[in-house]
């Protein structure tokens, strides 16, 4: 375990020029005090790493070091074919530098790896679009990855409730549940813009500073709980039966299955439990636990109450004793 990381701390400083501990620690997951030990460690064996002083210090390589140890084990090959599966590269225009670059892998591999590709293609497949969803590819995103990645400024048209038109800076692409999102600095901020519903997007020319600090995923991870946390406008006292609470997690959002466990009570003596589920609205609210039947009993509001009430009389009506006959006459 110690000498991978050993390994892998050399590989880190080897691929950037200077790297702090508390950098290194980030990157291997653990202490500042586990990095200290091993530069002394490294220091001991003979590798060159060099403490710089002062606040812009860190640690470093002197001499050119390079290390040999960049060999890929087995398992590490099959993850980074694993890595380039081919829907999204393809859908943004990168599937002839993907293929080039596979190539090269292929040939840099020794022949006891050979057959990684072709193992990592017969047994994993991504299919990212949902079900009954739209497979084919937003019409702009290939040209929004081009802008990505050479950070060109671009003035992008977007159909909101109203169509309204920015001049974005773009810092990088999201795909999520199949669909693509463009995150973007705009008049200072980020902001998040689904592809689909972006009508043009025209260079303007200029090209712009990327801000070296900015983390896409943390970014994307942070606004994307606030968003579904911001829809949970409205809160509903239910009752759920053993089989109730199995099927929530299937017909809520994990930040609302994660809010109504914490605040469900004691089961009673029939297994039942009495909980506060956030929800959209009491619309949504109503046709969520219309999905639950018989395994969910609102308790409050009353409004929601009476429209589950009226809900149940009717299905009553219509699988009540006689109501087939009623229906074929």
């Amino acid at each position: 375990m110690r000498a991978a990381r050993l390994i892998s701390l050399i590989l880190l400083l080897q691929s950037r020029e200077t790297m702090t501990a508390a950098e290194l620690a980030r990157a291997l997951e653990v202490s500042e005090r586990t990095i200290y030990r091993d530069v002394l460690a490294l220091g001991a064996a003979g590798v060159p790493v060099y403490a710089d002083q002062g606040r812009n210090g860190g640690y470093r390589l002197i001499g050119g070091y390079r290390t040999r140890l960049t060999g890929l084990s087995r398992s590490e090959a099959e993850a980074l074919f694993l890595s380039g599966l081919p829907g999204p590269a393809t859908e943004m225009g990168l599937a002839d530098v993907v293929a080039a670059a596979q190539l090269k892998v292929i040939a840099a591999l020794p022949p006891a790896l050979r057959d990684v590709p072709a193992k990592a293609r017969g047994r994993f497949h991504l299919d990212v679009p949902g079900w009954f969803a739209d497979a084919d590819p937003p019409p702009l995103l290939a040209e929004l990855a081009h802008a990505v990645w050479h950070d060109r400024e671009l003035l992008v048209r977007y159909h909101r409730r109203r169509e309204v038109t920015r001049t974005v800076e773009p810092y990088g692409l999201v795909l999520k549940g199949g669909s693509w999102y463009l995150v973007g600095r705009v008049e200072g901020g980020h902001r998040t813009y689904r592809v689909d519903r972006i009508a043009s997007a025209e260079p303007t020319g200029a090209t712009f500073t990327r801000d070296d600090a900015f983390d896409l995923p943390g970014h994307w991870s942070a606004r994307a709980a606030e968003f579904v946390a911001s829809l949970l406008t409205e809160h509903v006292t239910v009752r759920l039966s053993p089989t109730g609470v199995r099927a929530l997690r299937f017909a809520v959002e994990p930040p609302a299955l994660q809010e109504a466990t914490a605040a469900a009570g004691e089961p009673d003596e029939h297994g039942w439990i009495v909980t506060s589920l956030p929800v959209e609205s009491l619309d949504v609210a109503y046709t969520v636990l219309l999905r639950l039947g018989p395994e969910a009993e609102v308790l409050e509001p009353p409004s929601l109450r009476a429209r589950m009430a009226d809900a149940a009389g009717r299905l009553s009506a219509l699988y009540g004793a006689g109501a087939l006959q009623a229906g074929q006459r």
